[in-house]
């Protein structure tokens, strides 16, 4: 796959006293075709990461290149064929959702009948296509960023840069919309750089994770690999008699555990998990179920913005 985005040792300082390095000289490119994750805490660098990638915050230093060009030099040219959709922007809120659409669309080259014609699919997979006659204003957080999407993908963009797209929606809609990006990328090739802070998401769509802290990538890699450095899984049971030992046992081999009535969770390496049920049998404590649950991207990422 050929690279179509790619940034060199991009950097963005605040001013201020001291001044506030929110990206520090990350590299990393967008290949076509491909899902890039990027994760982090709350202020890691993500969102300032998208808007320099946007364009609308200028950057420090370093170099962005789309298609080969040079971002600073083709900004209006490059940002014919890249796409924003994020939960926490809005949309002029007097127009309706035909206007803004036909709006955007002409900003894009569109005439109106090519936005009629782009546009309606989109409004009735995203289940909006009834409300085009209302103001933005009468639209709930869900369906705002329904439109949002539809406004991104109306233009058919080669690179889509999506800032925590499914964060207001409920689960059946956040669901419908990850398909549709998997089907985006088979059919069209579309390109995405991806934030979301719901990790069955990410372990779902993206080919490989970006994962930031203070501004800097500290992992590169696919999701199955950045899982295996979870070195511990988590042993749930539910005990019959003997919490307290359970317990015990745990404090005194200092595991992890939370417990709740007669269920209790513990976090240990996997090849200790055999002998502890062991000594729970020869301790005469019982229980009824058993779950061994292998470590997952969200123990990853809990394990990352801890550090």
């Amino acid at each position: 796959m050929s690279t179509i985005l790619s940034v060199e040792k991009l950097t963005k300082i605040f001013p201020g006293k001291p001044p506030m390095t929110a990206v520090d000289g990350i590299s990393f490119g967008l290949k076509k075709g491909e899902i890039l994750g990027l994760l982090g805490a709350n202020g890691a660098g993500k969102t300032t990461t998208i808007h320099m990638l946007l364009g609308t915050l200028t950057y420090t230093s370093g170099t962005i290149l789309y298609f080969g060009k040079d971002f600073k030099k083709n900004r209006s040219e490059v940002l014919q064929n890249v796409a924003f959709a994020s939960t926490y922007v809005n949309l002029p809120l007097k127009l309706t959702i035909k206007q803004n659409l036909d709006v955007f669309g002409r900003l894009y080259g569109l005439s109106g009948a090519e936005i009629k014609k782009r546009s309606f699919p989109l409004l009735e997979r995203f289940g909006i296509a009834d409300k085009q006659d209302m103001t933005v204003t009468q639209l709930s957080a869900g369906q705002m960023t329904r439109l949002i999407l539809v406004k991104a993908f109306l233009v058919r963009p080669l690179i889509a840069l999506l800032d925590e797209p499914t964060a207001s929606l409920d689960p059946d809609m956040a669901k419908e919309i990850c398909s549709f990006l998997l089907e985006q990328r088979e059919k069209e090739g579309l390109s995405m750089l991806f934030t979301s802070h719901k990790m069955d998401e990410v372990a779902e769509l993206c080919d490989r994770i970006l994962f930031l802290q203070e501004g800097k990538i500290v992992a590169n890699d696919v999701p199955e690999n950045l899982v295996k450095t979870i070195s511990h899984s988590r042993l749930e049971l539910v005990i019959v008699e003997g919490m307290e030992k359970v317990i015990a046992m745990a404090q005194e081999k200092k595991l992890s555990y939370k417990n709740d009535h007669r269920l209790i969770e513990l976090e240990m390496e996997e090849s200790l998990i055999a002998p502890f049920l062991i000594e729970l049998a020869r301790s005469g404590i019982s229980y009824t179920t058993i779950r061994i649950n292998q470590p997952t991207l969200e123990d990853y990422f809990l394990q990352m913005v801890k550090k």
